[in-house]
């Protein structure tokens, strides 16, 4: 017999095969983002705890300053600048000026502004010694810290929570219990209506154009008024729209 030729020496020898394609199952674990690698499905995240937690890992104690009314942004910049410049980033950790977004109502025409919270109030989170007092207390724009001038009892953890916790905080873990259209039917924006009852306004539309009346009712939620309208000498309830009167 003569030797083995070249194709018998080269053949591999039979292997098992191996299905290289990911079975369905294993394929929907991967793009679902909400199975983790284990395949199980993570818990949804509460947004007020998840908050809280950020919180209570923050070091120090925060402390209520009190500024001249709309100088706020102005105290917390100027506090920052002298937090570097005195350093003192080892005593002063951070100032903050809650801040809202409200719907303003006014002419008719609605807006949505940002606006200061706590008019008149800064939160300062620092450890209290006689300098970073001083820094504090001396910084332009502040007129003191509430409480004992000298000695001021710093927040409660509840109270910092209420004071800096966003307006849709609640909302969002409403959302996430299931209460969603409750949440949404409460909305998470304030409206501010630029009007009052007992005001005399114009009519600016409609078969009583240009007649003054007395708002009765005002209904934010429908941007309705009520209005009194004297007719031949009697008053007459009218309901009209907001952008159908002109303050006077």
């Amino acid at each position: 017999a003569g030797p083995p030729s070249p194709a018998a020496t080269l053949a591999e020898p039979d292997l098992p095969a191996h299905d290289e394609t990911p079975s369905a199952e294993t394929a929907t674990e991967a793009e679902d983002p909400t199975v983790d690698a284990d395949g199980d499905i993570p818990e949804e995240v509460d947004p007020v705890q998840a908050f809280k937690d950020e919180l209570a890992a923050k070091y120090g104690d925060w402390y209520v300053v009190h500024t001249y009314a709309g100088y706020e942004r102005r105290v917390k910049a100027n506090l920052e600048n002298r937090i570097i410049s005195l350093d003192m980033e080892d005593y002063i950790f951070e100032a903050q000026v809650p801040m809202e977004q409200v719907t303003e109502i006014k002419n008719g025409q609605k807006k949505v502004v940002e606006r200061v919270r706590y008019t008149g109030y800064v939160l300062v989170r620092m450890e209290l010694t006689d300098t970073s007092w001083g820094a504090v207390r001396h910084t332009p724009g502040v007129t003191g810290f509430i409480g004992n001038a000298h000695q001021p009892v710093p927040l409660s953890f509840d109270e910092v929570f209420g004071m800096l916790k966003p307006r849709d905080l609640e909302t969002a873990a409403e959302a996430a219990a299931g209460a969603g259209a409750r949440a949404a039917a409460r909305g998470t924006e304030e409206t501010v209506v630029d009007f009052e009852v007992g005001e005399s306004v114009t009519v600016m539309e409609g078969p009583f154009e240009t007649l003054a009346a007395t708002i009765s009712e005002i209904n934010a939620d429908t941007q309705k008024l009520k209005v009194l309208v004297s007719i031949f000498g009697r008053e007459t309830p009218v309901e009209l729209s907001f952008n159908q009167v002109a303050k006077l």
